[in-house]
């Protein structure tokens, strides 16, 4: 083996494969470095849940694989987990008292897709507590703080997944996107990640939030690595989830390199308002240029109903989560409180104990949106309003191929920063929300540095099953530029 350890976790995804598969470095050498940067890295606060033991037992299992010459694509190459994905050889919490130390008797079916193409899995990683927040402070066991200043969030609910990659703690990991929730993190962490069309990827094992917008996507450093990882965790499974798409897996790596000449770039008045911070704005606005020197081609577009997101997301979200996390009683499984009279008191004690304060909130509103009386004048208006964001999507894909604007108002905040009010993160979730709720894939690109050099993300959208050309726009600037290189001092 002669690749200096030094600086295994410098190389992306993309390169550690193949330096992996050359035997350059064995997959063990390469889970050991990993390992050793989580464990000096504490402080970040990143993982959740760890084993040295199952970890080097999966990479001796790739070593031996690749000695063979049986690897898969991803064979030996290191990631870690969001613990929102069930996994039997690490506890899955969902960042919740409710479900401290619980082990699953299964795997998630991205985990199992990417354990299949030879993924050696370093441990599981911090969030919000089911993956309701924007800055992973919701969390039972403590926040991620983000690599580029600890004093600031990484974002949430994937923050912990962010936060790792940025840190060069794990080439590369999962995360979930509800809201915004892969691309939000990523963006405020200078990195790469990308949530495909609802459906894409299956959510069988993932603890469910709100099962109409739940999806799971890739978080690493470049886009040649998201479509990677993208191939590998996509594809029906009509068996195990009813809303899985019965679109065949397809490799999104092979259009990677198309020019960008011609390419029509939708750009939203209502993105640019002046809700934008100015330092995003800039950044955002020179990716732009930079784009239009690449061939493509800037052209405005409207989204009308972008304010009307937050409204309609925060009442089908909550009422998704109220009916999903009534399965959380402290009867089957996870938390149950110890002093009750009655099994009418054990659910109220267990629940009163196991939630935290925001996943009670959304449980309330959701349960009060879906009420008799309140269901037709809240919840069902808002179903309405979610399908004319839809349409108004639909509308602007006839005059542009993608769409791009900035991916949150400001770059990330101070943890503590937003207080007890609850508004200030929905508030921050204004440009990644219609995306979600149209079921569109969405990405984050590193652009730049706003105010206190932190990072600023650009965000694209893509038409339905449009994933590849996303990926696409997104690795051809990152040819021309070098933001998706930038790392953390004395990270």
């Amino acid at each position: 083996m002669t690749q200096s350890s030094s600086d295994l976790h410098d190389l992306t995804v993309a390169q550690l494969a193949t330096h992996l598969r050359e035997r350059k470095v064995s997959a063990v050498e390469t889970a050991q470095h990993f390992l050793a940067r989580a464990h000096s890295h504490a402080e970040l606060g990143a993982f959740l849940d760890r084993s040295d033991e199952v970890t080097l037992t999966q990479a001796r299992a790739a070593d031996a694989r690749l000695a063979a010459g049986t690897g898969a694509a991803l064979e030996g190459v290191p990631l870690a987990h969001k613990d929102i994905f069930v996994t039997r050889d690490f506890v899955s919490t969902a960042g919740s008292k409710m479900l401290a130390g619980y082990r699953s008797p299964f795997d998630a079916t991205v985990v199992t897709r990417l354990a299949s193409a030879g993924a050696v899995c370093l441990g599981k990683l911090n969030c919000d507590e089911f993956a309701m927040g924007s800055a992973n402070e919701n969390s039972a066991f403590g926040p991620a703080k983000n690599p580029w200043n600890l004093s600031r969030t990484p974002g949430g609910s994937s923050g912990g997944s962010a936060a790792a990659v940025a840190a060069r703690l794990t080439p590369a990991a999962t995360g979930t996107d509800t809201g915004g929730s892969i691309r939000q993190p990523a963006s405020f962490c200078g990195i790469t990640g990308i949530k495909p069309t609802y459906g894409r990827a299956s959510r069988y094992g993932m603890v469910a939030f709100a099962s109409s917008l739940d999806q799971a996507g890739p978080l690493a450093r470049t886009a040649q690595d998201c479509a990677l990882l993208l191939t590998a965790m996509c594809g029906p499974d009509p068996d195990r989830d009813s809303t899985s798409l019965d679109v065949p897996a397809e490799d999104f790596s092979l259009t990677l390199n198309e020019s960008l000449e011609g390419l029509r770039i939708g750009v939203p008045a209502e993105f640019f308002g002046d809700g934008l911070a100015q330092d995003v704005r800039t950044a955002v606005d020179a990716a732009l240029k930079q784009y239009e020197a690449l061939g493509a081609r800037l052209v405005p577009i409207s989204l009308p109903r972008t304010e009307l997101s937050i409204p309609v997301y925060y009442i089908i979200a909550p009422a998704e989560a109220s009916s999903n996390l009534s399965r959380f009683d402290g009867v089957k499984f996870g938390h149950r409180a110890k002093d009750y009279t009655d099994l009418t008191d054990m659910y109220l004690q267990t629940r009163a104990e196991g939630f935290g304060d925001e996943v009670k909130r959304r449980i309330m509103i959701g349960t009060y949106v879906l009420s008799h009386g309140y269901y037709d004048a809240y919840y069902l208006q808002a179903q309405k309003i979610r399908r004319m964001i839809a349409d108004d999507f639909q509308q602007a894909f006839k005059q542009c191929d993608v769409i791009a604007g900035p991916v949150a108002p400001t770059v990330a905040w101070k943890l503590g920063g937003h207080g007890n009010d609850p508004l200030a993160d929905y508030l921050a979730d204004i440009f990644t929300l219609p995306a979600s709720l149209a079921g569109l894939p969405g990405m984050s690109v590193p652009v730049g540095f706003g105010a206190d050099h932190m990072p600023v993300g650009m965000q694209l959208i893509g038409n339905y099953l449009g994933e590849s050309r996303l990926l696409n726009v997104a690795h051809r600037y990152q040819q021309t530029t070098d933001w998706h290189t930038a790392r953390a001092q004395g990270i």
